[in-house]
């Protein structure tokens, strides 16, 4: 063991639509932003405090694409992955650094059609999704003769 972890989980409310980026590879990366509240009761106040922290999301090929097509903003997921800093340079000049969440894993919580009313009883996973996809596909040839 390397003694070492870089592991994030998070429960929070998407803040726009997964914005879609395609390579000419075939490839994709998904992003959306991420919201998660931390609320107290302030001592001096006695009122109710809430801070919301933003994540940067970053979700990758087949799991990109399902994001887009069953996530909409205020929807809520369950994110893991891990940290990951990245450096550039604006146009100025200046380096920069952004701190993003690469997802390794993520369960609907809260999905569009169960934002229009359709709610289901347990959050879906993307697994479950993507087996759901395959099920609805034909598979083969409809012209066999087989009884069953």
């Amino acid at each position: 063991m390397s003694g070492t972890l870089n592991k994030v989980m998070l429960i929070g409310h998407l803040g726009d639509e997964v914005k879609m980026h395609y390579f000419e590879g075939g490839g994709c990366v998904g992003r959306f932003p991420l919201a998660t509240n931390e609320t107290y009761l302030s001592k001096q106040t006695n009122e109710r405090v809430t801070n919301t922290e933003w994540h940067n999301i970053v979700v990758r090929n087949k799991a990109a694409e399902i994001c887009e097509k069953y996530l909409s903003k205020g929807d809520r997921i369950y994110v893991e992955g891990r940290l990951k800093t990245r450096k550039w340079q604006d146009e100025s000049g200046n380096e920069r650094y952004s701190t993003e969440i690469q997802c390794t894993d993520f369960t609907f919580l809260t999905t569009k059609k169960e934002s229009e009313g359709q709610m289901s009883s347990k959050p879906a996973t993307p697994k479950q999704i993507e087996n759901q996809q395959m099920a609805n596909e034909p598979i083969g040839e409809e012209d066999d003769d087989l009884p069953f």
